[in-house]
């Protein structure tokens, strides 16, 4: 018998992903992210991170943290969570495709077996919260309630 989903407010779960977030922080991977925002360009990079439900609710809390209920609309194909000066505007809750700079500009992607084991967590998480899989951040942000 399937067990049921937890709650996307459940203060563990969103704990966790907080935990997995200060793990790659704390991995020896060297990167050199000057918050440049060229990873933020996702039409200029050609790729856009992808979040599990948990990092969306991580995202989606930031977001009303910062008095927002929903994302400017852009037409430049940058991040929509990049504000009028062209910051991250949840860089401490950014998601983890965000941690893991998957564009040049700061170093290149991690190599899957350095965080494999952190994707892993984030999937069990994905799916104790009835996830599933992670979606394209837009997608990912919209389900969890941030238009």
């Amino acid at each position: 018998m399937a067990s049921r989903p937890r709650s996307t407010t459940d203060p563990a779960l969103i704990a966790e992903v907080h935990a997995v977030y200060d793990e790659v922080a704390a991995r020896p991977v060297e990167r050199d992210c000057q918050r440049r925002t060229e990873c933020c360009q996702f039409l200029l990079t050609g790729r856009v991170p992808h979040l599990t439900r948990g990092e969306a609710v991580v995202a989606a809390k930031a977001i009303r943290a910062s008095g927002r209920t929903s994302l400017p609309k852009r037409n430049d194909g940058a991040c929509p969570m990049l504000d009028a000066a062209g910051r991250c505007m949840i860089y401490s809750a950014r998601p983890f495709g965000c941690r893991t700079h998957f564009c040049a500009a700061a170093g290149g992607p991690y190599a899957r077996r350095e965080v494999l084991d952190l994707i892993r967590r984030l999937e069990h998480i994905d799916h104790q919260l009835g996830g599933d899989g992670p979606h394209p951040l837009p997608t990912a942000l919209r389900l969890a309630g941030i238009e």
